[in-house]
């Protein structure tokens, strides 16, 4: 299948290139020519199938005509050696906990299905090294660095605001060495952002080394985010709560509710989506108003959601033709305070005694204000709570326990790399490599 720019003013590329470079040549965004409807066989059975099945039959639709089916299983296989249970919270929201893969992040299915396809590449064309460039907000840097860790021919810079991550989401990407590189920048997440994308248009840089994203940017890490929603689709089936099922999206690039926006063009029967955002709320306004107006990011305690510009808005507003009804059709929004993020925490723990992440308490109270009558909700829990153990514990009064997991993570030394939000500061650095 071949892939064109949202800027429509790049060649169009295979999907080869489309995740080895990342980023077209007209800094758009790449987007698949055509996309498959799934067979509603595939719908009337989805209850009965694992979680890799389902992924591999979504996944052969994306990528089945570049990747041969058995190394497209093994991909797949490989990147989902965990389960992802849809947990009840009330009689009509149920919590789709998506921390259950190596750094207890929902990124960890794109992050290793994008390193395995990269990987796959590399070998086949007998290319030379990789160097992978990301920006994060969070929960981004630690499941690419992890997903990347050790693989041969791939370089991983990661680029993050300083003081702006939790302290365990530092520790899942600053402690692991080999070819994982941490740069700490001077800035928030969009400074980081913009340091990745003028990398990639700088020609000097792109003459020197091979670069590439891994952030949702890349089609091969926020394609496969659309397995979750398949999978929460057939586990609510197998309970007889799939016929009016809405999904909460807990939204900050966007990319993770693009994925899903593409399943539903595929025949996903979902029947709408809650973009829920924290004080960053420039989707949000754009729903209202039809005006998409970016501005600089805020901080907030639900830190990987700290986006101003979300790049994959331009993937939705291509997806729906520039249609901001048809968005609306499809999305509603929401947007929510500190204090609010803060006392739904609360709330969800007193009255249900489940612990939402700052992230999740943002899709949960959406979902609690948004659903209509015979409809049911799941929300995206996108993190485990540990991961903000300061704020959660300060929430709720309480030392929630850390998992090995995480505390493994957190007896390593931290390796980071200080740099001003400077451009030229950051093409020296990498121009020295």
């Amino acid at each position: 299948m071949n892939y064109y720019s949202t800027n429509g003013k790049a060649p169009i590329a295979t999907l080869e290139k489309a995740v080895v470079k990342g980023l077209a040549e007209d800094k758009g965004l790449y987007m698949p020519e055509n996309i498959k409807p799934l067979p509603q066989s595939f719908f009337d059975n989805i209850e009965n199938l694992s979680f890799q099945e389902i992924a591999y039959t979504v996944a052969d639709a994306f990528f089945g005509e570049d990747v041969d089916a058995e190394s497209l299983k093994k991909i797949v296989y490989d990147t989902l050696a965990f389960d992802v249970p849809a947990v009840k919270v009330t009689d009509t929201i149920y919590s789709l906990e998506l921390f259950h893969g190596p750094t207890l992040a929902f990124k960890d299915v794109g992050a290793r299905f994008m390193a395995r396809l990269l990987q796959y590449f590399l070998k086949k064309e007998g290319k030379g090294q990789v160097n992978v460039l990301v920006a994060t907000s969070g929960d981004t840097g630690s499941a690419v660095a992890n997903g990347f860790l050790g693989v041969d021919g791939i370089h991983v810079y990661v680029l993050y605001p300083k003081g702006k991550v939790s302290p365990i989401q530092e520790c899942q990407f600053t402690t692991l060495g080999q070819n994982i590189t941490a740069i700490e920048v001077e800035g928030v997440f969009d400074d980081c952002q913009a340091l990745v994308k003028s990398a990639f248009m700088d020609a000097d840089l792109n003459a020197h080394m091979k670069l590439t994203s891994a952030n949702s940017i890349n089609v091969a890490r926020f394609l496969p985010q659309s397995f979750y929603y398949f999978y929460a689709y057939a586990q609510m089936k197998k309970i007889g709560k799939a016929d009016q099922l809405v999904a909460c999206v807990p939204s900050g690039n966007f990319g993770n509710i693009c994925s899903a926006l593409f399943g539903k063009k595929m025949g996903l029967p979902i029947k709408r989506f809650i973009a829920a955002n924290n004080a960053n709320d420039i989707f949000y306004k754009y729903l209202q108003t039809g005006e998409y107006n970016p501005k600089p990011s805020v901080q907030t305690i639900a830190n990987a959601m700290d986006v101003g510009d979300p790049s994959n808005f331009a993937r939705i507003y291509d997806l729906y033709k520039k249609d901001h009804k048809a968005i609306c059709a499809d999305i509603s929004g929401a947007t929510y305070s500190d204090a609010q993020i803060a006392e739904t925490i609360k709330q969800v723990k007193a009255e249900t005694g489940y612990v939402c992440d700052p992230h999740g308490a943002c899709g949960y109270r959406a979902l609690a204000e948004g659903l209509k009558a015979g409809e049911t909700g799941f929300f995206l829990e996108t993190a485990h709570p540990a991961k903000f153990k300061d704020t959660v514990d300060k929430i709720l009064g309480e030392d929630i326990e850390i998992p090995a997991k995480l505390q493994a993570f957190m007896k390593g030394k931290k390796q980071s790399i200080p740099m001003s939000k400077d451009f030229a500061d950051f093409k020296a650095f990498l121009l020295k490599e």
